[in-house]
């Protein structure tokens, strides 16, 4: 009699390790493309031409600010992380983003050469559809002035000024300075700053230190090209939506967020 041969047994199933994610190549029903992945025909449609003259000019001048918007909302989420690291006494996160800082921070200053194209007589065509916008009603520029660790009272006054201070902004007001995170986080190093330059060798906290005056000197460029270019664009007169252009603007370049990190240099030379 023949024996019955028993069936293989199945194998079981293993379980796939990775997790389970949404099918991102489609978006409501529609392959999910270049276009729609950055929402190109919304982005596109929210450069609003007002004047009646020197369009192209306008436009310009639209996409300038517009572009500096979305790299200040790139550098606050990156500023986040740092203070964050720094925080949770992670260091190489730190330094790595805050060298990605430094790197945006150089284009945000660069793309300010734009408006170098654009002549006086020309953006006069347009200044009026400006209304009572200025560059100082910018929250985000704001909130990155604080997240870098400005809290004098002329900052905060300034804020007060021009109405209750955003949400964003008080949040990274309400927060230690980022100066104030950094000693913090040299105390859990258990070296003082002295010490990073005395060493027997560059530390991690050595270089976040260097990186952290290299923000503050790509800041300042930053503000001093602007001042420049306000001046080039309307000389000495009152800035657009009534601020005060660039005098005011020239008077915040010497504007410091690390003085402690500037001041342990001094010491090297004292007799």
């Amino acid at each position: 009699m023949a024996q019955k041969t028993k069936a293989p047994a199945k194998k079981a199933k293993t379980r796939d390790p990775r997790p389970k994610t949404r099918d991102l190549r489609k978006t409501k029903g529609a392959e999910l493309t270049y276009p729609t992945y950055l929402s190109l025909d919304k982005l596109l449609s929210l450069q609003t031409i007002r004047g009646a003259d020197g369009a192209s000019d306008e436009l310009l001048f639209i996409v300038v600010h517009q572009s500096s918007e979305l790299w200040f909302k790139v550098l606050l989420n990156d500023m986040e992380i740092v203070n964050r690291a720094l925080e949770r006494h992670d260091g190489g996160l730190a330094l790595f983003q805050l060298q990605r800082v430094n790197g945006l921070m150089g284009i945000v200053s660069a793309q300010l050469a734009s408006l170098a194209l654009l002549p006086p007589q020309r953006f006069a065509q347009f200044r009026t559809s400006l209304g009572s916008s200025s560059g100082s009603q910018s929250v985000q520029f704001r909130a990155l002035e604080a997240a870098s660790g400005l809290r004098e009272k002329w900052f905060v006054d300034l804020l007060r000024s021009q109405g209750p201070v955003p949400k964003s902004v008080q949040a990274w007001l309400e927060r230690p300075p980022l100066q104030e995170v950094f000693l913090r986080f040299l105390e859990k190093e258990g070296v003082g700053l002295e010490q990073l330059y005395l060493g027997p060798g560059p530390s991690i906290a050595f270089f976040i230190a260097e990186a952290l005056l290299e923000y503050e000197m790509l800041f300042a460029s930053w503000r001093f090209r602007h001042a420049q270019l306000v001046e080039r664009m309307l000389g000495p007169t009152i800035g657009t939506g009534g601020s005060q252009g660039a005098r005011f603007l020239h008077s915040t370049t010497g504007i410091r967020f690390f003085p402690k990190l500037a001041e342990v240099r001094a010491r090297f030379y004292k007799s």
